[in-house]
């Protein structure tokens, strides 16, 4: 059995257990709920860096981060799967799933400096940078949703967009149409993402 560190909220999990469900794979993964900030979860011997999603083996060895952990399942599944092998459509896969990486590691920073930076302390300028970063990558989405069959990309995208209404209210909704219409679509034909809300 594969255990998944995880925690509810991480859009970086989600993206793991999303990819999962596609592959067929969920069964085989065991949940293992994760208190990073707490010193004495293994996750740190588990992790060096401590970080979710981290996937442990049998044997007490690991995967990270959530790229290499859906690289391995995509590989466990037969491989070309949610992740394409041919080059014409892999490259824009893995472009998309940088996209909406990034998305979540700026979203993710502004949520630190909110909640563990002392209010006199948080750096209001960071934090425009970090929202410039999110706004530009949704704009060019928005312009262009993903298209095609369900990869990696899409997977990656829909947990970013997840990620925002989760913690920031939703409010990259009223700049984007074209995007909430995709997320929603994506919704209905992927029941997982809706079975891995926080």
């Amino acid at each position: 059995m594969l255990v998944l560190r995880y925690h509810p909220a991480s859009p970086y999990a989600r993206k793991v257990r999303i990819a999962a469900s596609a592959l067929g794979l969920t069964e085989r993964l065991e949940l293992s709920p994760t208190d990073t900030a707490d010193p004495t979860d293994p996750i740190r011997a588990q992790n060096p860096l401590g970080k979710i999603p981290t996937l442990l083996f049998e044997d007490g060895s690991a995967l990270y981060d959530s790229r290499v952990i859906v690289e391995y399942l995509d590989h466990l599944a037969g491989g070309g799967r949610i992740i394409p092998s041919d080059p014409a459509r892999r490259f824009p896969a893995l472009r998309l799933e940088a996209l909406g990486d990034g998305i979540c590691d700026a979203a993710l920073l502004i949520r630190y400096e909110q909640t563990t930076r002392p209010e006199a302390q948080r750096s209001a300028s960071w934090m425009e940078l970090q929202q410039g970063k999110i706004d530009r990558a949704l704009a060019v989405l928005d312009a262009a949703p993903p298209s095609g069959p369900c990869d990696i990309g899409h997977v990656a995208i829909a947990c970013a967009l997840g990620y925002l209404d989760l913690r920031f209210g939703g409010a990259w909704r009223t700049a984007a149409p074209k995007l909430v219409a995709w997320l929603d679509a994506f919704a209905r034909e992927t029941p997982a993402y809706e079975a891995t809300r926080s």
